[in-house]
Parts: structure tokens; sequence; C-alpha cells
């Protein structure tokens, strides 16, 4: 049987753009079925909007596709609903594929309170522009290589992003999440993470690798949080991601990529 893949993008870009490139390279390989955010359904995100919300989705979705189990990949904030997803439905995940999560949910260490403390001050009373700057530079490196700003004016689906990213950063502190569900995960995980990103990524690679049985870690070279999609999802990335279907599909016992 093909992989049937659900992803999940983050807070800045929708689902077509971020994963474009790596559908592209798939090709006939796998059906990659793509999930926008629901925090982004309406002009501004409802008062009482959760993380709850974004799961319950990926459950209808996946049901109108006519899944019961599939392979889940996240970035960034799709990376946290993945993590949350994969963590209260494990029954329904055959692998799941990360790339940056914006978090991990459930308890933070002393080490990750820290830089998103820092984060929310940083980012307090900006609004627009300011804020979108802001979010984009603590997330990479000192000195690392920003893509400027798209040419004209915004588009009104872009001018959702400060509003979203906002909910979504409440929504992800308010989310109750044990961390010990994750050890219990009968499938395999595949993290991925640029070296020009903050450090904080890799802390939470390693939190991860501690939490899960079956994970893989891997480095890209000249890559953050906030490059191109193109240039993170690679040939190697993309090799990775197959791999890691293959594995899973066979541990399952379904027919393996060709």
């Amino acid at each position: 049987m093909k992989p049937q893949v659900v992803c999940v993008p983050g807070s800045v870009a929708p689902a077509a753009q971020r994963y474009r490139p790596l559908s592209d390279a798939v090709g006939d390989a796998a059906d990659l079925h793509l999930k926008d955010l629901e925090v982004y359904r309406e002009a501004t995100p409802a008062g009482d909007y959760s993380i709850g919300e974004e799961l319950e989705a990926i459950d209808r979705f996946a049901g109108s596709k006519g899944l019961d189990r599939f392979h889940l990949v996240g970035y960034s904030g799709g990376g946290f609903i993945s993590l949350a997803y994969a963590g209260t439905r494990a029954q329904r995940v055959l692998s799941l594929g990360l790339f940056e999560p914006a978090q991990i949910p459930g308890g933070l260490t002393a080490e990750e309170r820290a830089f998103f403390a820092g984060l929310k001050q940083k980012l307090d009373g900006l609004q627009g522009d300011a804020f979108m700057a802001t979010f984009v530079r603590e997330q990479v490196k000192p000195g690392a290589v920003l893509p400027p700003p798209p040419a004209g004016p915004i588009s009104p689906e872009m001018q959702k992003r400060p509003a979203g990213i906002a909910a979504l950063i409440a929504a992800f502190d308010a989310f109750a999440f044990d961390r010990e569900l994750l050890r219990a995960a009968p499938f395999p995980v595949f993290y991925g993470y640029g070296d020009l990103s903050h450090p904080e990524q890799a802390l939470k690679a390693g939190i991860l690798a501690r939490l899960f049985a079956d994970v893989r870690v891997q480095r890209f070279a000249g890559v953050h949080h906030f490059v191109p999609a193109e240039q993170i999802y690679t040939a190697a990335h993309v090799a990775a991601l197959l791999d890691l279907w293959r594995r899973a599909q066979t541990s399952a016992g379904e027919l393996s990529l060709e």
C-alpha cells in the first residue's frame, strides 16, 4: 500500500507552500494530504481557540480521506500539534516526521522555559511587521541570513499571521500533556533541524531522543527555521522521510515502498 501522509504546516506559510517541494520530490511514492491550521480558519482566532481543536480537526480530515492510520509530518507549530496528536492518538499514527517543532508539549525543562520566556518578553506589545520580524530573528543564530519580506502588498492570508502566532503560543502553554505518553509510542520518529537555527532546536532533539524508543535525528547544514521550503526538503531530507515511511509500513505489516 502506498504511504498515506498527513502534513501539518507551521504558523507562517500555508500547507501548500510549505510542502510543495516535498510533494514534488516524493511524486508517486506516497500520497501527501495537506492540512492547514485551524487557527487561520477565520480572519482572527476565536478567544477560546485551543490545540484540542487542531487535534479534532486532524481526526476529521483523516476521516474525510478514509484514513484509519497514517504517517504524520509536522513543521514548527505543526510539529507541536503533531507531537500532541501522536501522544494522544498513537494508535492512528504509523510514523512521525518532524522538522523543528515550535515546542514540545508538556512540562518544560529549565532551559526550555528560559528560551520561551525570553521570546515572549521580546514579542510582548509588538504587532504586525515588528512582531513578525522579532519572531523570525529570535529563532535563528546570530548572523543567519533571513529571507527578505515578500514584495508588494501583504496578502490577506499573511495579515492573519501575527494574531494567529500569538494565539498558538498561548494555546501551547494551555495544552495539558504528559510527555511520558511519548515513551509508549509504537512508531518510528524522524527529527530534522538546521545548524543555523537557534540552539534550542538541538535541545528539543535531545529531549525527544530520550523519550521516543525509535527516533533518528539529523542536522542539516546551511539551514534554519525560515529558509525557503525547497532548502528544507532537500534530497537527503526526502530520502530520510521515505526511509521512515518504509520502515514504519514494514513494521506494521503493510506493503513497503517500491
